[in-house]
């Protein structure tokens, strides 16, 4: 039988130069690669992936609670960039160098804004939440959807308000009821049930604040250039995947210079757990070739 999660090996927070609390977990060995996992819509630092991959590959598997979310401390107005910044200290504070990025689900403008700031010396996004509020999705987004971002985009503020009305159990029962079968296939799995469940109590322990500011802060435009992102990219979507882009990340990869597109046939939005491997596979090849170039060793076009 499949094992999608296992509990991780460590465990903490770290504190960061203005005082606040940063909530971490780890799986791995601690001298592994680091990669950094941005996770999904609500969720805390407990929802790892890979399980026995990260071991077989090497990984120092890094999962990070935004703020307001789990154990890490709220910041009030809190930005993109902001997190980037957050992401940057940690990696000072916790001897991570410049890691890979992973951004799953909701995490993925969190991850590509550490692209986008230096911080990430590779990026997979994995079921990404795509732009939507970038004009070319306009007309293709469903009704009920296009108010949300229209709202988001005219009125942060009660934007938040709204979306700090969910809780975790909503979350739970909004995942399952959009989920394909392939999907609920991992989902319902009894050990990630509870896993996930964890996570969902944990990411909403201090209120709904948090997921209220990611969620508007993902469905607003993105403040940073796609299109100066320098570091190696991998898109990977399922092609049953419903939920995460209205056209499974193929306009993102446009946008984005060095970024290979991946659509999984007859996959959905659960890739980060079903294809854990190959997707950690090619970000540490793609990380490794990066520096190769960088240090003059690997010609450009043999990545």
């Amino acid at each position: 039988m499949a094992v999608y999660v296992d509990e991780p090996a460590r465990v903490g927070e770290s504190r960061l130069s203005d005082g606040r609390l940063l909530g971490w977990t780890e799986w791995g060995p601690p001298d592994g690669a680091p990669v950094l996992l941005c996770p999904g819509a609500g969720t805390s630092r407990w929802l790892g992936f890979g399980a026995g991959a990260v071991e077989a590959l090497g990984v120092r598997l890094v999962s990070v609670d935004r703020p307001g979310l789990g154990a890490s401390s709220p910041q009030r107005g809190r930005t993109l960039s902001d997190f980037a910044d957050d992401i940057r200290q940690l990696a000072e504070l916790r001897a991570l160098g410049r890691p890979a990025v992973v951004g799953n689900s909701q995490g993925a403008p969190f991850a590509l804004a550490c692209a986008a700031e230096g911080v990430a010396s590779a990026l997979a996004v994995v079921s990404g939440a795509d732009e939507v509020a970038a004009p070319e999705f306009a007309a293709a987004l469903p009704a009920d959807l296009r108010d949300l971002v229209e709202q988001a985009a005219g009125d942060p503020a009660g934007g938040e308000t709204f979306f700090a009305g969910f809780s975790a159990e909503a979350m739970w029962r909004m995942v399952m009821a959009g989920s394909p079968a392939c999907d609920l296939a991992v989902y319902e799995d009894g050990d990630f049930v509870v896993a996930y469940r964890r996570a969902l109590d944990e990411g909403f322990g201090q209120g709904a604040a948090g997921y209220a500011r990611d969620t508007v802060l993902a469905m607003t435009r993105w403040p940073f250039a796609l299109d100066e992102i320098t570091v190696p990219v991998d898109l990977w979507y399922g092609e049953r995947d419903t939920s995460h882009s209205p056209d499974n990340g193929a306009l993102l990869a446009t946008r984005i210079p060095r970024a290979h597109h991946r659509v999984v046939p007859a996959a959905g939005g659960a890739l980060l757990w079903t294809h854990a491997e190959p997707i950690l596979t090619s970000l540490l090849e793609r990380a490794a070739g990066d520096r190769r170039q960088a240090a003059g060793r690997w010609p450009a076009e043999r990545l």
